[in-house]
């Protein structure tokens, strides 16, 4: 069932998106806002990108074989990658619409209308949201975080456009509407960055978290008759982490003792994360040849 979960959270970002964006685009035009048009737009964005990570969810779990030795796992990074550039467009485009409406002194209608569809968007993302977020927990995919991270933008984009459809009203000031959607924009474009960022890092290969490091370090380190280790290499690829380490051990062992050490080491790491995928490899040194292997770029 697990394994399912991201395939779960992608059809269900999906669903969601398409219903808010169908029912935005509508009641947007309707009214004239700006800020619930922009809002419309970003649902739009998020069910063509939901649909795409179902895909690249799809694509990431499958096996690896003679082509792709170690798994497509690196679509991953890529869907987070072309999301956040996705929603930078996206952003942009709400602040030339919100310019447009301003400059053409544009005014809202059906306020009412177009606050109760805010309020079921909001309602509806919330619930989303925490799905989302227990699914990343649960399988740590970034296609899944990314998702998160997305409906968490949005649903603050759209509390503050309830918070503005209540300030129209009681005001007159139709200004408001513009103003709050530059600023939901710039906040969207911020976010994004993050996105990009770590879905750029992720194609360049970075290291695991700290944490899970660390762990790994403090299993080796506590492991006896490992006299010492080096070349510890990590990197993550979808569900699937890797890692690459030198253990040095006594040069008299034998390979019998040497290979239960080293499916030892290997248990307890994958202990530290049973939800993810781990591909170990462990390399036994009889001493220390770290220097060699720095000089060869070995690691």
């Amino acid at each position: 069932m697990q394994k399912k979960l991201p395939r779960i959270a992608t059809i269900a970002s999906s669903s969601v998106a398409f219903f808010l964006a169908i029912t935005k685009v509508i009641i947007g035009f309707m009214t004239g806002s700006v800020a619930v048009i922009a809002s419309a737009v970003d649902s739009i964005l998020d069910m063509f990108v939901s649909i795409f990570n179902m895909i690249a969810v799809r694509l990431s779990e499958s096996r690896a074989d003679e082509k792709f030795n170690y798994g497509k796992g690196k679509i991953e990074g890529m869907a987070a990658l072309f999301e956040g550039l996705l929603i930078i467009s996206s952003a942009g485009f709400i602040i030339y619409t919100a310019i447009d409406k301003f400059l053409h002194h544009s005014v809202i209608t059906k306020i009412n209308l177009a606050f109760y569809i805010m309020i079921l968007s909001v309602t509806a993302t919330f619930f989303l949201v925490l799905f989302l977020n227990y699914v990343a927990k649960k399988t740590n995919s970034l296609v899944i975080k990314s998702d998160a991270l997305h409906y968490k933008t949005d649903l603050v984009s759209n509390i503050a456009i309830i918070v503005v459809l209540i300030a129209v009203k009681l005001t007159g000031y139709y200004q408001i509407d513009f103003i709050v959607s530059i600023f939901i924009a710039l906040y969207i474009f911020k976010e994004a960055l993050e996105l990009v960022k770590e879905g750029f890092l992720n194609l360049l290969d970075i290291s695991l978290d700290f944490q899970t490091v660390e762990k790994i370090k403090d299993i080796i380190k506590k492991q006896p008759l490992v006299l010492d280790y080096h070349c510890l290499r990590t990197r993550q690829a979808g569900n699937r982490n890797f890692v690459d380490v030198h253990l040095v051990m006594t040069p008299d062992m034998k390979l019998k003792m040497a290979h239960a050490i080293i499916e030892q080491v290997e248990e307890k790491i994958r202990n530290i994360d049973n939800n993810r995928i781990w591909v170990i490899n462990i390399h036994a040194d009889p001493y220390d040849d770290s220097s060699i292997n720095k000089m060869q770029e070995e690691c």
